[in-house]
């Protein structure tokens, strides 16, 4: 049986940790679906289209790597996509109680399904995409954060945002 993992985010917008992680998941399985969320309680800088097709172009030289979307349940994506495993990074100890919950709610709905921890090389493991954004937004330099068509896509988005003001 093939082993099929989904790693499941926001992403907005993917940072070399979350590239990190994805590398590390996909040499430990088969096939390895990073699921870009739709998220109502958050308000992303960037649009669902804007978030996968910038993984896409971050992901795409890893080859048993897909990128999808979803809005629902990540259990539901897990079920339609045959995977066994879901795929959650934990930068620090303050990650942990929020993971272990959903975790243990995922469980609950889904027994099928085991949940993985991973964690970002140490270089990665203090980044954010919330940092990220706030970092770029101030005019900072996120280049040593995010592969270069972030870098660019938020300098884009940057630039659209001042000529609204």
């Amino acid at each position: 049986m093939k082993t099929i993992a989904v790693y499941p985010g926001t992403f907005d917008p993917i940072t070399n940790g979350h590239i990190d992680l994805v590398m590390r998941a996909s040499r430990l399985f088969e096939h390895v679906i990073v699921a870009v969320a739709i998220n109502p309680s958050k308000k992303p800088a960037f649009t669902l289209e804007e978030r996968v097709d910038l993984a896409v172009q971050t992901l795409h030289h890893i080859p048993n790597v897909e990128v999808s979307s979803f809005k629902g349940l990540l259990v539901e994506v897990a079920r339609e996509k045959s995977a066994q495993v879901i795929i959650r990074g934990l930068r620090a100890m303050s990650d942990f109680e929020h993971e272990f919950q959903l975790a243990g709610m995922n469980r609950h709905m889904e027994p099928n399904v085991e949940t993985m921890f991973l964690t970002p090389a140490e270089q990665f493991s203090y980044i954010s995409s919330s940092l990220v954004r706030e970092v770029s937004t101030l005019g900072g330099d996120v280049s040593a954060f995010v592969p270069s068509c972030v870098v660019l896509a938020l300098n884009n988005k940057n630039s659209l945002n001042l000529d609204e003001k």
